[in-house]
């Protein structure tokens, strides 16, 4: 219970810093964020239609789909930090801190990137193109970086566009990428990792395991001094779904022995089919 109070608090101090870096460096200059947040700027910049509402109706569809694919926990994480970055754009004021447009896509894509990591290192995320990349990946073997890279790029291309100011999209883009690099420093999720669970509750935890949409191999094991058979499970997942899939295991079996190795590279599909 106390966790679950943390994790919304880091949730919702997370959605607080993203809204700071929107409407106090990246809104006065009319840059871009990436993601979701990226194509309500664009639309708010070119429309009478605010921030907050194209924030919040945009990621609707896309917290629907990914409720029914990602799991409850993840999206419910995610649901509440749309909301509460909803509630706080609309709630700070717009307000222009720093007159460089360079240096305030630089502090505004640190602040949207610690927010942003806030949320996924409990185990959620932000909305939008993070939620799109990853059920993606699902059916596709793509990494979400390059999928999230690919959607912000057009969002770039459109700013240049409509503006016709290639300055700012390219400090856009710039921002992007330092949210990103920052995102990557709080939590990598894009790197795929082995992991190896030795249990005494096979069973249990294979019915959770199976579940989640990766593939899970059982091996027979003997403990080397204690000769004890036991049961080891393999399964390969990636970083961004790594806080579901620890939860699992310490609500089944908080005994278990865990590694946690990085994976190098694959070969094959490792979605279960």
């Amino acid at each position: 219970m106390l966790k679950d109070v943390w994790n919304a608090l880091s949730i919702i101090l997370g959605a607080a810093i993203i809204a700071c870096g929107f409407n106090l460096f990246l809104i006065p200059h009319q840059l871009l964020s990436g993601g979701v947040s990226g194509v309500s700027l664009l639309i708010s910049y070119f429309s009478d239609f605010s921030l907050s509402a194209m924030y919040f109706i945009i990621n609707i569809p896309i917290l629907i789909a990914g409720w029914f694919k990602l799991g409850k926990r993840f999206i419910s994480l995610s649901i509440l930090s749309v909301v509460a970055t909803t509630w706080f754009l609309a709630t700070i004021p717009v307000k222009l801190v720093i007159t460089d447009f360079l240096l305030a896509s630089v502090f505004g894509g640190v602040l949207v990137g610690i927010g942003s990591g806030l949320s996924f290192r409990v185990g959620g995320s932000s909305g939008g193109f993070d939620i799109i990349g990853s059920l993606i990946t699902r059916y596709r073997d793509f990494q979400v970086g390059n999928i999230i890279v690919v959607m912000n790029g057009m969002v770039i291309l459109a700013a240049g566009y409509l503006s016709n100011n290639w300055n700012v999209a390219l400090a856009s883009m710039a921002s992007i990428y330092i949210t990103g690099r920052v995102l990557d420093l709080i939590h990598t999720s894009h790197i795929k990792v082995t992991v190896y669970i030795v249990t005494n509750r096979t069973e249990e935890l294979l019915d959770q395991l199976l579940k989640i949409p990766r593939g899970v191999t059982k091996i027979k094991t003997e403990g080397a001094y204690s000769h004890e058979p036991r049961d080891m499970l393999m399964t390969v997942t990636t970083q961004y779904e790594l806080a579901e899939l620890k939860r699992i295991i310490k609500k089944t079996d908080p005994n278990a022995f865990v590694n946690i190795v990085e994976t190098v590279g694959i070969m094959g599909s490792f979605r279960r089919r």
